[in-house]
């Protein structure tokens, strides 16, 4: 059976510092775990902010860039504050249906300072949410990246995640 790869688009970078290390951190963890449970290849890919005026045209520029670095035959999952707030092992459950429903990729979006454009959303398979606060950008990405990891180790039977 082929291996699922897992990948984030996220609009903004990253600065070096300690969140980037963090965010690091995690997708090493989880691509140590990952691969002996068919996961492979979380990649992480940054799409810039649009410049433009208006929220409307900053949407629309920054969801035609992100469906153009989505791969063929994914699964979309879109982060976003009026998702679904599930718990972590409901969260492992969906990552290893997808998988073992041989998905070749599961692709998590993190939309910009204006979140994402309705039509990804539409798209999306599932919508999640972590709380109905706003986050910033950043710690969504690095949330994602442990809830990932935390997923992988419920997937491998490890003691990591302790409810």
């Amino acid at each position: 059976m082929a291996a699922m790869r897992v990948g984030i688009i996220a609009v903004g970078r990253l600065k070096h510092g300690p969140e980037r290390e963090l965010a690091e951190r995690y997708g090493e963890r989880f691509d140590d775990i990952g691969r002996k449970l068919g996961l492979r290849g979380l990649n992480v890919h940054e799409i810039p902010e649009s410049r433009a005026r208006d929220a409307g045209t900053r949407l629309a520029e920054e969801a035609a860039a992100i469906s153009a670095a989505i791969p063929p035959k994914s699964v979309l999952i879109a982060l976003d504050q009026r998702g679904d707030n599930i718990d972590s092992d409901a969260f492992a459950r969906l990552i290893g249906r997808w998988r073992d429903d041989q998905a070749a990729n599961s692709i998590f979006v993190i939309g910009g300072a204006d979140g994402l454009s309705p039509e990804l959303r539409r798209m999306a398979k599932s919508t999640l949410a972590f709380g109905s606060a706003t986050w910033p950008h950043q710690m969504v990405r690095i949330m994602l990246l442990e809830q990932l990891y935390r997923a992988a180790t419920i997937l491998a039977g490890h003691p990591y995640h302790r409810a």
